[in-house]
C-alpha cells in the first residue's frame, strides 16, 4: 500500500529473548489471582503472543506511529470498526465503482481505495492484522475482506528453564486506619511473581501475508529496534517492572517460502556454566549455549540474505567451548555465514530512522 518503500518480498525468522526478575511477565486472569502462567508439567513460565504484541503496539503508539486501536478517534471516543469502515465507504463513494459485473480489477481498486490509506496509517494492522467485521450495507461489504491476516506472528513464549514463584510476594499486608476509631486493620493482597525467568520467543515474517497488508521492508527493519525498546519502555507497571531484553536475532532469507524453523530451540542453557534452575535469580547466573544455533545458520548460509542481531552486554554466551559476551556470538555468526551478511543492530541509534517523517505527520 505504501508508495515510499517496497512491500516485503523476503521471509524472516525472529528469535527474541528477554528476562524477568521478581515479576509477573504474563498473569492469567482465569486463575482467580492473576498468577503467572506456568506449564504444570514443565514448570516453565508462559507468555502469550498477545502480551508481546501489546508491548509492541504501545511502543509504536509512543513512537508516534498510527496504531489502529489507539489512533482512530472521534471527539475523544474510539471508532468502532463498523464506524471506521462506513466512513471510508462514504469517502470513496462506492456507487462510482462497477462492482456488480464481477470485475475483479474493479473490486481490487475498490478495496485499495477503501483500505489503502487506512493500512498506511495503521502500522499495527500491517504487522499483526485485524478483524474488520462490520454492519455496513452488504452490497459493498461483500467486496471487502472481513479481516487482514497479519504477516508478523509470534508463537507463545516460554522460559528456557523451570521457574519458581516468589513466595515472599504471595501476601502483602496493607495497614490502614479507619475513619471512625482510628484502629489499624489489615487485608491481604495477592501479588504472585516468578523469581527469575529467561523467556524465549519465536517469530515469523511471512512475505505472502505482507502483500495483503502492505507490510514494507522499513516496517520489518523497525522490528529490529522495536522489540528491544518495547521491553525497555513498556514494562514499567508494578508487576511488569524487572524485565529486560537480552537477545534479538532476525534472519532474513533469500529464497521465497523458505525458513529453517525452530531457531529459538537451538538456544539453550549451558548447564556446565549456569547455576541449577532452582537457583537462578539473575541473568548473571546463567550462560547461553549458541553452538547449535550458529551451526544451523551456517548450514543454510547460501539461503540467508542477512542476519540482524543484538545482545545484552551482561548476557554470557558460549560457543565452541569459549565463554564471552555479545562479540563472541557476532564473530561466530560472521564466520559461519560471512561478515558482510551479519549486521549488529544499534537498538537506540537506529530507531529514530524508523519514526514517521515529520512532513508525513503534518
Amino acid at each position: 500500500m505504501s508508495t515510499t518503500t517496497d512491500t516485503v518480498t523476503n521471509r524472516s525468522e525472529i528469535v527474541f529473548l528477554y528476562d524477568a526478575v521478581d515479576a509477573n511477565p504474563n498473569g492469567n486472569p482465569l486463575s482467580g489471582s492473576n498468577r503467572p502462567r506456568i506449564d504444570p508439567q514443565t514448570q516453565q513460565a508462559i507468555v502469550t503472543d498477545v502480551r508481546l504484541k501489546r508491548y509492541l503496539r504501545d511502543q509504536l503508539d509512543d513512537d508516534g506511529h498510527g496504531v489502529y486501536i489507539r489512533n482512530v478517534q472521534e471527539d475523544g471516543d474510539r471508532f468502532t470498526r463498523g464506524q471506521l469502515l462506513e466512513d471510508r465507504l462514504k469517502a470513496v463513494e462506492p456507487d462510482e465503482y462497477d462492482l456488480e459485473d464481477g470485475d475483479d480489477e474493479e473490486a481490487a481498486r475498490f478495496r485499495e481505495d477503501v483500505f489503502g490509506t487506512f493500512l498506511e496509517n495503521s502500522v499495527d494492522v500491517r504487522y499483526f492484522g485485524a478483524t474488520m467485521a462490520v454492519d455496513a450495507d452488504d452490497k459493498y461489504v461483500k467486496h471487502l475482506p472481513d479481516h487482514f491476516t497479519g504477516p508478523v506472528q509470534f508463537s507463545p513464549g516460554k522460559t528456557i528453564h523451570a521457574v519458581n514463584e516468589n513466595e515472599e510476594y504471595d501476601s502483602l499486608t496493607s495497614v490502614i486506619a479507619t475513619q471512625e476509631d482510628k484502629k489499624q486493620g489489615g487485608f491481604d493482597l495477592d501479588d504472585h511473581r516468578i523469581q527469575y525467568g529467561l523467556i524465549r520467543f519465536h517469530g515469523l515474517v511471512d512475505e505472502h501475508g505482507a502483500e495483503d497488508t502492505g507490510l514494507t521492508n522499513e516496517d520489518v527493519k523497525r522490528l529490529d529496534t522495536l522489540c528491544w525498546r518495547a521491553i525497555k519502555n513498556q514494562t514499567i507497571s508494578r508487576s511488569k517492572v524487572g524485565q529486560e531484553p537480552r537477545l534479538y536475532c532476525r534472519v532474513e532469507y533469500a529464497d521465497e517460502s523458505f525458513h529453517l524453523g525452530g531457531l529459538d530451540k537451538d538456544l539453550v542453557l549451558d548447564t556446565d556454566r549456569s547455576k541449577p534452575e532452582k537457583e537462578l535469580r539473575d541473568v548473571r547466573d546463567l550462560a547461553l549455549e549458541t553452538d547449535a544455533f550458529v551451526s544451523r545458520l551456517e548450514n543454510a548460509s547460501e539461503q540467508i540474505e542477512r542476519i540482524r542481531v543484538a545482545a545484552s552486554d551482561v548476557l554470557r554466551l558460549t560457543y565452541g567451548g569459549e565463554v564471552g559476551g555479545p562479540d563472541l556470538l557476532y564473530d561466530a555468526l560472521s564466520e559461519a555465514v560471512g561478515e558482510e551478511t551479519v549486521e549488529v543492530v544499534d537498538v537506540y541509534g537506529e530507531h529514530a530512522e524508523t519514526l514517521p517523517d515529520e512532513t508525513d505527520a503534518e
